[in-house]
Parts: C-alpha cells; sequence; structure tokens
C-alpha cells in the first residue's frame, strides 16, 4: 500500500526485453534506499513493482507483459522521469489516500492551463472508470495522490500547486500525455458491496435499474 505522497523523482536508467516482459532499472536520485529490502514493493509512476535487485544507485524489477499493456509503463525509454515512493509502513504518515498500486486504467491529457499560482489539468479517463470519479473525491495519477475538482462526463479536472509542479513528473505534462490513473478504493469496493448477492453472478454490474429497484433511484 502507498499514500500518493511522491518521495523522489527517479530515471529509468535501462530497460531489458525478456521474451514479452522486462526488466527495469530505475536509478532512485534522492529516494533513500537504506530501508528497502530485496522483495520491497516500490511505485513506479503509481505502478507496484517488486525489487529484485538492489544494485546502489537504485533498484531492478521485473514488469509482466499484462502491467506493460495496461499501464504507462510500456512507453517509458532509457532516460524517462519517473514518480517514486516506497510502500507504506504502520508509522507512515498518510498524507494523501489509501494507494494500492493498481492501475485501473489510462487517462490522457486533454489540457492546461494557469490558474493562479497553479496549473489545473483536464483529463480523460476511460469509459468505465468514470463512475468512480467524484467531486471532491480522491484519485491517484501517475501514483501522486489528487483531489478532483469538477467532474464532466469522463472529463476530470486537477488543480496543481507549485509544489506538486516541482516535485513530481506533472510538470512534464502536455496534452495528449497518457498518465495511469487509480480510482478511490472505497468506491470500488461500495459497488460490489452494493450487488450483494448478485456480485457471486457472471456478468453482474451496477445499472440503473439496478439501482432504482433497491432504492437508490427513483424507479420510472
Amino acid at each position: 500500500m502507498f499514500t500518493g505522497i511522491i518521495q523522489a523523482v527517479g530515471e529509468v536508467a535501462g530497460i531489458e526485453p525478456r521474451g514479452g516482459d522486462c526488466r527495469l532499472r530505475i536509478r532512485t536520485g534522492k529516494l533513500d534506499l537504506s530501508d528497502v529490502q530485496l522483495g520491497d514493493s516500490i511505485a513506479v509512476n503509481g505502478v507496484c513493482l517488486t525489487a529484485v535487485e538492489l544494485p546502489g544507485d537504485g533498484f531492478v524489477a521485473d514488469v509482466s507483459g499484462e502491467t506493460l499493456s495496461l499501464t504507462s509503463l510500456g512507453a517509458l525509454g532509457k532516460g524517462s522521469a519517473v514518480n517514486l515512493e516506497k510502500a507504506l509502513t504502520p508509522t507512515t504518515r498518510l498524507g494523501g489516500h489509501l494507494v494500492s498500486g493498481h492501475v485501473d486504467g489510462l487517462g490522457e491529457v486533454l489540457s492546461l492551463k494557469d490558474d493562479g499560482r497553479s496549473v489545473r489539468y483536464e483529463i480523460r479517463a476511460p469509459a468505465g472508470l468514470a463512475r468512480y470519479i467524484a467531486p471532491k473525491g480522491s484519485i491517484c495519477m501517475d501514483g501522486v495522490s489528487l483531489t478532483v475538482n469538477r467532474v464532466d462526463g469522463a472529463v476530470f479536472s486537477v488543480n496543481i500547486v507549485p509544489h506538486t509542479q516541482q516535485e513530481t513528473t506533472i510538470r512534464f505534462y502536455r496534452a495528449g500525455t497518457r498518465v495511469n490513473l487509480e480510482v478511490d478504493l472505497i468506491a470500488r469496493y461500495l459497488e460490489r458491496l452494493l450487488l450483494g448477492e448478485k456480485a457471486a453472478e457472471s456478468g453482474s454490474g451496477l445499472t440503473e435499474a439496478f439501482l432504482a429497484e433497491h432504492g437508490f433511484l427513483g424507479k420510472k
């Protein structure tokens, strides 16, 4: 588990293809690895990876073909900047929100503009994730815990303050940039809980008819 508070911006030092998978070497910069052991989890752009080597200036992790196809890690190249966060401990301050490091989908930056001292970004999420994104709710974007400002269908906006701009890879975003999105854990589990026993049925899912039948919407 993670908090979405980025601890350092690292750099891809090497990518070694391995039969559909790859081995990723990350140079971690100012991230303190003195308490990291082999097998520990580190989030890279919001993706939970396992350290399999600790060469001294960073760590090495294996990335599966599934992860490469469903996240932006497959688009990384040598020298790419990445957001880094070590897994939380029982004494870690939960400054962001609970993040699992399991990416739900890829979003796309539509626009960015100055908004006072911050920058407002508009992001389009995959249609299937729109129902989990709510105004003033939490979302994790490339490993960064953010508060959603506005939502219009599958498009949402976030304001990035100067500190976050400076300390994360968000400062490199442009229109068209693809970003890893992880929706709030509570929203995902709440959907399953609302289904009750129907959650065990194949193809089950929340629909307007289901919500109306169980009193969450006015019946049509």
